[in-house]
């Protein structure tokens, strides 16, 4: 073999090593640019409408007051016209990442969660104002970070806080007692299990004469608009009667009463008289 002869191999040698490493160095710049998915987001999971959603004012209503909402024809539920005539002022705040979380699809265990929802009710011991400072606070303290997805004022005025595909940190050792039996969930190793992976935690704000004493058993109540802007809220929800209860019925510390002189039945008769079971969903049963 002539050098000319080796000469050329060798470099067509070369050329072929050269074209094969590029085409190996593109494969792997586009595969960087493919979403990854990692453990963190398979243990993370988002909610549909079976919670009640944010209900703001149109962008032609600069008003306060936020719109009438059509009839839902989905779900169990679908609210009426007296859930459409009714316009509860609402406010906005946001709550310090600390307060709040993600809801999980499986607990500490690995086992996967399947709790339908819940919506359990509070009142806030002091002022609207208090509660929402705190929960605007950042907490290092795993013990005493707290929140709710909404609470209502005297006035009625409902106030979204942690939005509902979030997990708001409302109950702490806490088990909700279904037809199933007892419903719980752990998502973190160094605290007590709770009902916040599958709840919707709302608020009342407590009135002045109840506000300052924690182990308060009874107060003046509740106004007439926030029993009805609670009802407008839930009645959102697709969260039947019986999966609806309170933060004293849930507690398992011995610590929780609230919502204290709640009237139960009067909340009951509006949230009926703003939502109705859907047509469709009659039919099909």
């Amino acid at each position: 073999m002539s050098f000319r002869e080796w000469a050329t191999r060798v470099l067509l040698i070369s050329l072929v090593f050269t074209a094969l490493s590029v085409a190996l160095l593109i494969g792997k710049i586009n595969q960087s640019k493919i979403p990854q998915t990692t453990s963190s987001n398979q243990e993370m999971t988002t909610v549909g409408n079976e919670y009640p959603q944010v209900k703001l004012q149109s962008s032609k209503n600069q008003s306060a007051k936020s719109p009438g909402i059509p009839r839902q024809n989905l779900g169990r539920y679908r609210t009426t016209e007296a859930f459409a005539k009714y316009q509860p002022r609402y406010e906005i705040a946001k709550v310090d990442p600390s307060n709040y979380g993600d809801r999980y699809t499986q607990d500490i265990y690995g086992v996967r969660l399947t709790n339908p929802a819940i919506i359990v009710l509070h009142e806030t011991g002091y002022s609207a104002d208090s509660a929402i400072n705190f929960f605007q606070t950042p907490h290092e303290d795993e013990s005493v970070q707290a929140s709710y997805h909404s609470l209502i004022e005297l006035d009625g005025t409902v106030v979204y806080l942690v939005s509902p595909e979030k997990r708001a940190f409302g109950a702490a050792n806490s088990v909700f007692e279904s037809f199933n039996g007892f419903e719980t969930v752990q998502t973190n190793p160094n605290l007590p299990p709770s009902v916040n992976n599958f709840a919707y935690h709302v608020s009342l704000e407590t009135p002045p004469d109840g506000r300052g004493n924690n182990y308060i058993k009874v107060h003046s109540g509740y106004t007439e608009a926030q029993y009805h802007s609670l009802a407008w809220l839930i009645a959102q929800s697709q969260v039947p009667e019986d999966r609806i209860t309170t933060h004293q019925q849930v507690d398992r510390s011995g610590q929780k009463i609230d919502p204290v002189s709640f009237d139960f039945d009067k909340f009951l008769n509006l949230l009926n008289t703003y939502r109705e079971i859907s047509p469709v969903y009659r039919a099909q049963k």
